[in-house]
């Protein structure tokens, strides 16, 4: 069984025991997280939420907070001799799923 869940405005396929990077979550690492905004449960019978599935909650772990990769924003105007360079890492956190409750 697999659900599709929704958090930092994007979607991710899990199952019980897969680990996911998503955006910063206000958590500290060892904690239980509830995600409650499930979109659809797949497996033998699939179930589909309008836009979310009522009662049907998924219990992850935070397994720590970290970076991403370094991204380098270049800007440059033509005909001013004018650019710009700037770094950015979007903060992440790692979830271990721990069980899908159907409710």
């Amino acid at each position: 069984m697999y659900a599709i869940i929704e958090t930092g405005s994007k979607q991710y396929r899990i199952e019980e025991g897969s680990k996911i990077v998503v955006e910063k979550l206000a958590c500290e690492a060892g904690s239980e997280i509830t995600l409650d905004r499930v979109l659809m449960l797949g497996g033998p019978e699939c179930r589909v939420g309008t836009p979310y599935l009522p009662g049907v909650a998924v219990t992850a772990e935070v397994v720590e907070h970290g970076r991403g990769p370094k991204i380098k924003v270049f800007k440059r105007w033509r005909r001013n001799d004018s650019r710009k360079l700037r770094g950015h890492r979007q903060e992440n956190t790692t979830l271990l799923v721990k069980n899908i409750n159907l409710g």
